[in-house]
């Protein structure tokens, strides 16, 4: 059933692609606060038809909670206080996926560096996300397998396949070469 909801002049964050996606959205945000972590902003659903969600920011996300563990596919962010930048991609790195990250530093040789240490199987420095057809994108762990667009994605949608002529009279030396 295509549902139709009313856009709002002011509106720049539209609703969740269903509503089952939305309630289980809630469901992980509930899990987390009832296990002890902080809501700093939203945290729940706005009084609108549709499967929207407030943007919220949990804080005091630990690993007994499902935000910590399972993908949140909403605008639901988890902020980390860590003391330095080995902590940091300790934490990041012990995540089972790997889509993709993002480094913010004024240095880059050093966003590098630690781009380079991050388990993911796209990052972006200085940015959220980016992408383009030229671009080949994808994941690593429990985040996808291959990659699509781009010319090194061509070949992941491609089947490929092996037919050789021998001429059925040749010496079987000549076969194997």
């Amino acid at each position: 059933m295509k549902r139709h909801v009313r856009r709002l002049p002011a509106t720049t964050l539209g609703p969740l692609s269903s509503e089952a996606a939305a309630e289980l959205l809630m469901e992980q945000v509930r899990d987390a606060v009832d296990k002890g972590a902080t809501v700093v902003l939203g945290g729940g659903r706005p009084d609108l038809p549709g499967a929207f969600f407030e943007p919220t920011l949990l804080t005091d996300v630990t690993p007994d909670m499902r935000a910590y563990r399972e993908e949140l596919f909403g605008p639901v962010a988890t902020v980390y206080r860590v003391a330095d930048e080995d902590e940091a991609l300790a934490l990041a790195n012990t995540s089972p996926y790997g889509l993709g990250g993002a480094v913010f530093a004024a240095d880059p040789e050093r966003a590098r560096g630690v781009a380079d240490r991050m388990e993911a199987g796209m990052v972006w420095i200085n940015h959220p996300t980016a992408s383009g057809p030229e671009l080949p994108c994808g994941g690593i762990k429990r985040s996808g397998y291959g990659r699509e667009l781009g010319d090194v994605g061509i070949v992941e949608f491609a089947n490929r396949k092996l037919v050789r002529y021998v001429d059925a009279d040749a010496p079987i030396g000549e076969v194997l070469g």
